[in-house]
């Protein structure tokens, strides 16, 4: 089986944010979905070891970002390959406090999204969390960025905890 065929699947690029009493963390994630508009409701999938994942299970709920094609690698790099356990990802960053208390990272963003979980579903080594949209803005008419753009015109990586990380096996590209 080429699980790279799971690389032909839409995606985009989002930073989700979310609470914890008076911290706050982002991770970089590229399952953010709409599940139905009215209401309106959204969904993340996020890994179980992320700092994100204990973050929204606990205060209920979670912020996205959607990042622009033109966001650089290394605000990706920030909260796809750092751990909010040693370093704190909103640090120097532009972002907002929302209606959920969770942050809102405007930098390098096109749309906003603020939730409250509504329902999760456990998948293993991830949980979906469905949200219900408390909040949503455009904030530019820049292009998204797509996961294809990230990987092919950027050069970007997938981090291990990312639902779509496939370990490369010796011998194989």
């Amino acid at each position: 089986m080429d699980l790279t065929a799971l690389y032909k699947l839409g995606y985009g690029l989002y930073i989700v944010t979310s609470r914890k009493g008076d911290s706050l963390n982002g991770q970089l994630a590229n399952t953010v979905f709409q599940i139905t508009s009215e209401p309106p409701t959204i969904a993340v999938s996020i890994n179980k070891q992320n700092l994100t994942w204990e973050f929204i299970k606990e205060s209920g709920v979670f912020a996205v970002s959607v990042l622009c094609q033109e966001t650089p690698l290394a605000f990706i790099g920030r909260f796809g390959f750092k751990s909010g356990r040693t370093v704190n990802k909103l640090d120097g960053v532009n972002y907002r406090i929302g209606e959920t208390k969770a942050p809102l990272v405007i930098e390098n963003a096109t749309a906003i999204f603020e939730a409250v979980v509504v329902n999760e579903m456990d998948m293993g080594t991830h949980t979906i969390f469905v949200g219900k949209t408390v909040n949503a803005e455009v904030l530019s008419n820049n292009p998204c960025m797509t996961y294809e753009y990230y990987h092919q015109v950027k050069g970007g990586k997938t981090p291990k905890t990312a639902p779509s990380y496939i370990e490369e096996k010796k011998g194989q590209p």
